[in-house]
């Protein structure tokens, strides 16, 4: 049987990818855990600095939660599901490393609050994007409710929630939902590996850095986020990274930034 998520490595980024096309890409509790594991396997590498995250195939990057598995539990045994596919995209948001989502098709559902998880996505031309949640009797149930109005706006979320109306991908990008215009569907894994490549190559501690502060300050008054900023940035500016960073800028050669090692 074909393993549900499968992993590659390209220098220093790991690619890790759902592999259940049968299915588009459906999220079971075993894919779940497949992802939550291979994510932190990535982030605790020290020659992996990013991680990019797509579907196999073409036409999805999740449509969603496997609702055979998931019809028909009994409330105790729902509530538990939920709570670790909340876990689960808990764990990629807070990985400690990015996780770039490559979305070549759908992402419906529970695969579409996947790509809210992460870091950042890039989209193909292809890409479909929604909550369809509200027309099965259901809601979103791994954070969507959550991520979505924090990225877009509550009146936009909301819209898209309760009429579970789709987003195409250049919709997408006007709602700020991706920093990068859709790109042809051909280009995608290149292009989002390129970009997980040119943040490979920046001060790992500072990216772990800057990571943190987001987390920090994403939920806190603006005081608690300058706070936690003002901490990082003096041990940035007092540790080793920035002085190969600041020395090879004066010296105008390229940086070279060491693996954290089991400094993680």
């Amino acid at each position: 049987m074909p393993k549900p998520v499968l992993t590659a490595t390209d220098g220093a980024v790991r690619i890790i990818r759902i592999n259940r096309p049968e299915v588009h890409n459906a999220l079971n509790a075993a894919v779940l855990t497949d992802l939550w594991s291979a994510v932190e396997t990535a982030a605790s590498d020290p020659a992996v600095r990013v991680a990019v995250l797509t579907g196999t195939g073409d036409k999805a990057f999740s449509a969603g939660a496997d609702l055979r598995e998931v019809a028909g539990l009994s409330p105790d045994i729902a509530h538990e599901a939920m709570r670790h596919g909340q876990r689960a995209m808990r764990s990629i948001e807070r990985a400690g490393i990015p996780v770039i989502a490559a979305v070549n098709g759908v992402a419906l559902g529970g695969g579409f609050e996947l790509m809210l998880a992460c870091t950042f996505p890039v989209l193909s031309s292809k890409a479909s994007l929604g909550l369809p949640e509200s027309g099965l009797g259901l809601i979103p149930g791994y954070g969507g409710t959550q991520r979505l109005p924090r990225a877009i706006g509550s009146a936009a979320a909301a819209h898209l929630m309760l009429t579970g109306s789709r987003l195409d991908a250049e919709r997408a990008y006007g709602l700020g939902l991706t920093p990068l215009p859709p790109v042809a569907p051909q280009a995608l894994l290149d292009t989002a590996v390129t970009v997980a490549a040119r943040i490979a190559g920046q001060g790992p501690r500072a990216v772990r850095s800057i990571l943190q502060a987001l987390e920090t300050g994403r939920d806190a008054s603006l005081d608690v986020g300058l706070t936690t900023e003002t901490g990082l940035a003096s041990l940035a500016l007092a540790g080793s990274e920035s002085a190969e960073g600041i020395a090879a800028f004066l010296e105008r050669r390229q940086t070279v930034f060491e693996d954290l090692g089991g400094d993680r």
